[in-house]
Formats: C-alpha cells, sequence, structure tokens
C-alpha cells in the first residue's frame, strides 16, 4: 500500500469515527435531557387534576421505555436495509428521522392546553426516536469498526459509546445552565423546551457529515457474500444481548435514572442531582476509551468482566453511601464519579465485541438488534422498574440491586467470549452461543 492510499484511508478512517458518532451523541443528548426533565415533563404532560407527583412520573418512564422497545423493531427495519442498500443512505435516513421527532417535542402542547391529546403526542415522537435510535446504533458501529485500521476495532468502537458519554454530558450542561439561569417557574413553563430545540442545528451538522461519507469497503466488497442461516443468526443476537444487558442497566440507572432517583428518594434538589449525575457521567468518558484500547490488546471478555463484576461488588455500598448524610460531598462525588467509570469498562469494548460476533452480510441488523433488545428491556425499563418498586416496597436500595442483578446475569454470558481476539479480523460466521 503507497503512502496516499495510506493517508486517504486514515483521512476515511476518522471521518467515519465523526459521521458514526455525531448520530449517536444527538439520540443520548436527547434520552439523557428527556431523563433529567422527567419531573418536569411529568408535570407539564402526564399529570391531569388530581393526579400524584408519584403516578404522573411512572407515566412519564413509560413513555421513555416505550420508546425504547421500539428500538429494537428500528434495528431490524433499518438494520435490514442497510445490510442490503448500504451503511451510508441509511444512516442518513435515521439521522433525519431523529432530528425532527426530537426538536417538535419542544414545541408539543402541554396537557393544560391540550388536554389527554399532550400525552399523546408526546408519546408518538418518543416512539418515532425509538425506531431512529434502533436503526443508529448498528449502523454507526458497522461503519466504525468497518474503517478500523487492523488491531484498533476496540478503539474506534469506544467511539461510539464515548459519545453517549459526550450526549449525557452536553444534556446534563444545558440542563445545569437553564436550572441556573432562570427560575423554577420559568424552567418549567417554558425553559424544558430549550434543549429539544437545540436539536434542530445539531441535526443538520450530523446530517452534512453523513452525506460526505464514504460506503465502507468491506460491504461494497462482501455485498454479494452468502447470508448466514437466520437461526445462526438469533442465537447470536441473544449472545449479544446477554452480554451487554449489565452494561445497559447499570449505565442507565447511574448516568440517567440517578437525577429524578435522588430527588424522589433521597430529596437532593434539581441542581445537586444534577452535579452528581455529571460527575458520573465524566467517570464514565474517562474510562470508555481507554477500556476500548486495552481490550485489544488484552481481549473483550477481560475488560468487560472486570466492569460487571465490579458493579455487583460495588453497586450497593455505593447507594448507601449517597443515603448517609454525614459523608461529605466531595466523597459523595468521587463515588459517583467512580460508579461512571466501572460502567466505562463495559461500554468501551462493547460495540468491537458485538461487531465481530456477525458477518459483514447481517453485521447492521444483527449487531443493532442485540443492543436494541438489551437496552429496551434493561435500560428502558430502568426508570419504570425502579421508581415503581421504591414507591411500592418503600426500599431506596433498589437502584442498586437492579443494577447488580443485571451485571450478575451478564458475566457467564461474557465468560463465553474467548480469553483473546486476534484485533481488527473478521470473523467468518456468527458466533453460536453455548
Amino acid at each position: 500500500m503507497t503512502f496516499i492510499q495510506q493517508q486517504r484511508d486514515t483521512r476515511r478512517g476518522r471521518r467515519a469515527l465523526v459521521a458514526g458518532s455525531v448520530g449517536n451523541l444527538i439520540e443520548w443528548y436527547e434520552f439523557g435531557v428527556y431523563g433529567y426533565f422527567a419531573t418536569i415533563i411529568a408535570a407539564r404532560f402526564f399529570t391531569p387534576e388530581g393526579g400524584s407527583e408519584a403516578e404522573a412520573l411512572v407515566r412519564t418512564y413509560a413513555s421513555f421505555a416505550l420508546a425504547f422497545f421500539f428500538r429494537p423493531v428500528g434495528a431490524a427495519l433499518f438494520g435490514r436495509l442497510g445490510d442490503r442498500v448500504g451503511r451510508r443512505p441509511v444512516l442518513v435516513l435515521v439521522i433525519t428521522l431523529m432530528t425532527v421527532a426530537t426538536t417538535l417535542i419542544g414545541v408539543l402542547p402541554t396537557y393544560a392546553q391540550a388536554g389527554a391529546l399532550a400525552p399523546w403526542l408526546l408519546t408518538f415522537l418518543r416512539v418515532l426516536q425509538g425506531l431512529s435510535a434502533g436503526g443508529e446504533f448498528g449502523g454507526a458501529v458497522s461503519v466504525m469498526t468497518e474503517f478500523a485500521p487492523p488491531g484498533r476495532r476496540g478503539l474506534y468502537g469506544s467511539w461510539q459509546s464515548f459519545t453517549v458519554a459526550l450526549g449525557l454530558l452536553a444534556g446534563a450542561g444545558a440542563a445545569a445552565l437553564l436550572a441556573t439561569v432562570l427560575t423554577a417557574e420559568q424552567l418549567g413553563a417554558w425553559g424544558w423546551r430549550l434543549p429539544f430545540l437545540l436539536t434542530l442545528p445539531l441535526g443538520l451538522g450530523a446530517l452534512w457529515l453523513r452525506l460526505r461519507l464514504d460506503e465502507t469497503p468491506v460491504f461494497v466488497a462482501e455485498r454479494a457474500a452468502e447470508t448466514p442461516p437466520p437461526r445462526e443468526v438469533v442465537r447470536a443476537v441473544a449472545l449479544g444481548a446477554g452480554r451487554i444487558m449489565g452494561w445497559a442497566a447499570a449505565g442507565y440507572t447511574f448516568l440517567v435514572v440517578l437525577p429524578s432517583y435522588l430527588q424522589s428518594s433521597l430529596g437532593a434538589t434539581f441542581q445537586q442531582a444534577l452535579v452528581a449525575t455529571v460527575l458520573a457521567d465524566l467517570g464514565f468518558a474517562a474510562t470508555i476509551v481507554p477500556a476500548g484500547l486495552l481490550s485489544d490488546r488484552l481481549g473483550r471478555r477481560a475488560v468487560m468482566v472486570t466492569g460487571a463484576v465490579l458493579v455487583v461488588v460495588l453497586a450497593v455500598p455505593l447507594l448507601n453511601l449517597l443515603q448517609d448524610s454525614g459523608v461529605s460531598p466531595t466523597v459523595k462525588g468521587v463515588a459517583v464519579c467512580g460508579a461512571g467509570a466501572v460502567v466505562g469498562l463495559m461500554a468501551g469494548p462493547g460495540p468491537a465485541m458485538l461487531s465481530e460476533m456477525f458477518p459483514t452480510r447481517v453485521r447492521y441488523t444483527g449487531l443493532g438488534l442485540a443492543y436494541a433488545l438489551s437496552n429496551a428491556v434493561f435500560s428502558g425499563c430502568a426508570g419504570l422498574i425502579i421508581t415503581e418498586t421504591v414507591e411500592r416496597t418503600g426500599s431506596v436500595d433498589i437502584p442498586a440491586y437492579y443494577a447488580a442483578a443485571a451485571c450478575a446475569v451478564s458475566v457467564p454470558a461474557l465468560l463465553t467470549l474467548p480469553s483473546t481476539r486476534r484485533p481488527g479480523v473478521p470473523k467468518a460466521g456468527v458466533e453460536r452461543a453455548g
């Protein structure tokens, strides 16, 4: 390969990283904003006269969960298109749908303005977001890992997870800024709309980047390759979902559900909850890319199992520390930052691990479905399950039990990974369970 060709390939790989990850940043920015403003959205859309705040919050998280359950539908629909016509055109389509749906949330009428129609309109847009988000992950990870140089698939794939952290941080930053400069009345009346409206210019920028994206060479080369049997693909999807369920549950528990939990169960203010979330997101962001790079050297299994086991061991002590009024805010801040860092150990190698489980002809669909199914069950339901269970049992330890249990179940699935992986070498077929 000539020097000029190497430089061209390097530029194409970097362009793929940016174009692939920017849509994911927008997706998780919106989902973060929705989680951070869950209590305000509950009051504006799900609290008819006579309804309680707890009931409204549960309904808000039910809408949250519904969007996640449409992710597998989007993963199957857009994944199939992406494996047939190419990664680039489908990624252009999903970023357009995501941008339109998120922007429209910012102009929706509230329950006071539109009555019972308001929560239905919000839920419809959440469904559209779920469909587009389901088509986002598989395409973005396929593009990043298929453009990755030999031995760098873990590093390139980790940028998908890194933009999750950036998106959540951007959402938390927007929420914290608005909570600082606006009064509570202004924030509840119209301020909560601004972060959703910001999606429009962000989405237009992402669309421009994706229109300049090249199709991946491996897809072009293997367009006519034989498709593996559906039964093998289904087995690999189930195994992949099991391997990342701990990442999905712990990530959403510590990074998105935490603000509302701190407010509703521990009596924290909105600003205090956001500070805790920002610290958790910073810890998460700090370990993702190093974890992806480390997995290129040590294998995916060693890094991801370490993260899952640490969640099992530390989840309950962490939550007990947050509940202790005698512990200093500095110590609590370090603790939540550490919790985010542990989740990053799973999130960094996760995208490359899923990508390596599927051949090119079914990669978009397979890894997208595995990710969407796991997130639908263990992320999308996290807020609903935790809020409802805390309400019914009175136990404030529920979030820790939830994250630890999911990671404990995920560990055996992760142990089926090979102890080492030849980085950058595509697998010849789908991975079998057992």
